[in-house]
């Protein structure tokens, strides 16, 4: 077993490098665990994505953002967060999966296993969970979910340019990927099942898209579910129970993402099933297992709406504030 950490941080998302930069102002001896690469899931975003948010709201560590936009690119996100975690020297592992975090005696152990099929275990006195959601799509549970015509991400719009191509949801993802297919000459179908689009939708992209709706550009189906997916076509039911079946080439499924809940069940944490959200002191961020806390995203459960970048940056000084408060108890 090697050297104790002060704090293992599982996630190298925004949330997790900011909890690393106050464990580092803290002096503590500390890493992070990612399962992918730096910021893995602003890096799986689409390489055109513009953020909704402004530069300041994404920056941590006090470290400014340049940017010539005044809404940055994912392109100048990943470039602020490298140069973020080369500032501070933060010890990030990367393309590591944690499997198992323990309570073991006053510390835990946290099993992870590397590329190419490698373990590795760690101890640490706390650890701080910051992992995100974007790799756990929401599933309808539908015939043809899984093909290979349908995604649950968004994908460059070019490559949709004359297809028929299906958008699933009613919020921002949903939104901005219709509006992107259709300027890139795509047939689009958007298909909500509520009445009518989210008041989630930021408020610049809502009235682009109903004028589009309006003028026919983009067909809208609301109070409307997909029932099967098949290579040629998509079938669909509304509200009143009428069944349509349209041609239809590819489809994209936005219906959401939710946090890894496993992990924290694994740890002991009390994770509500029907909300996803984890159990925790809502001042110190701390589960209901002493010395294990969460951080970011996974914070709100299926509720992704809540936290963001720009509130889940600060969580980090709250964690960090509660172990150095309690650190002499």
């Amino acid at each position: 077993m090697p050297e104790t950490l002060d704090l293992l941080i599982v996630g190298a998302g925004p949330t997790g490098l900011a909890c690393g930069i106050e464990a580092v102002r803290a002096g503590m001896k500390s890493l992070i665990v990612e399962k992918g690469c730096l910021v893995n899931s602003l890096f799986n975003y689409p390489n055109t994505m513009t953020f909704f948010t402004t530069r300041e709201r994404l920056e941590i560590g006090d470290i400014p953002f340049s940017s010539v936009n005044l809404k940055p690119t994912r392109a100048e996100a990943l470039e602020y967060y490298r140069r973020v975690t080369e500032h501070y020297r933060l010890p990030v592992a990367t393309e590591e999966r944690v499997e198992e975090i323990r309570p073991v005696n006053q510390h835990f152990e946290v099993k992870t296993e590397q590329r190419a099929g490698r373990c590795a275990q760690y101890a640490a006195r706390r650890v701080i969970i910051a992992t995100g959601y974007y790799d756990r799509p929401n599933l309808m549970g539908i015939p043809g979910e899984g093909l290979p015509k349908v995604s649950h991400y968004a994908l460059e719009a070019h490559a949709f340019y004359r297809r028929r191509v299906a958008v699933i949801g009613g919020a921002n993802s949903a939104a901005v990927t219709s509006l992107e297919l259709f300027r890139h000459g795509a047939d689009v179908t958007l298909i909500y099942r509520k009445p009518e689009l989210s008041r989630h939708i930021k408020y610049w992209i809502r009235p682009d898209l109903e004028n589009r709706i309006k003028e026919k550009s983009i067909r809208a189906l609301f109070s409307t579910e997909v029932r099967e997916i098949t290579d040629d076509y998509i079938t669909v039911q509304s509200a009143n129970g009428e069944i349509e079946r349209i041609q239809n080439d590819f489809v994209f499924a936005l219906t959401g993402y939710h946090p890894d809940i496993d992990l924290l069940r694994r740890a002991g944490v009390h994770v509500d099933l029907k909300s996803y959200r984890p159990a925790c002191d809502p001042k110190t961020l701390e589960t209901n297992v002493p010395g294990l806390y969460v951080a970011g995203v996974v914070l709100s459960g299926r509720h992704t709406n809540e936290i963001f970048i720009e509130n889940g940056r600060f969580h980090g000084k709250q964690i960090i504030a509660s172990i150095q408060g309690g650190a002499g108890a």
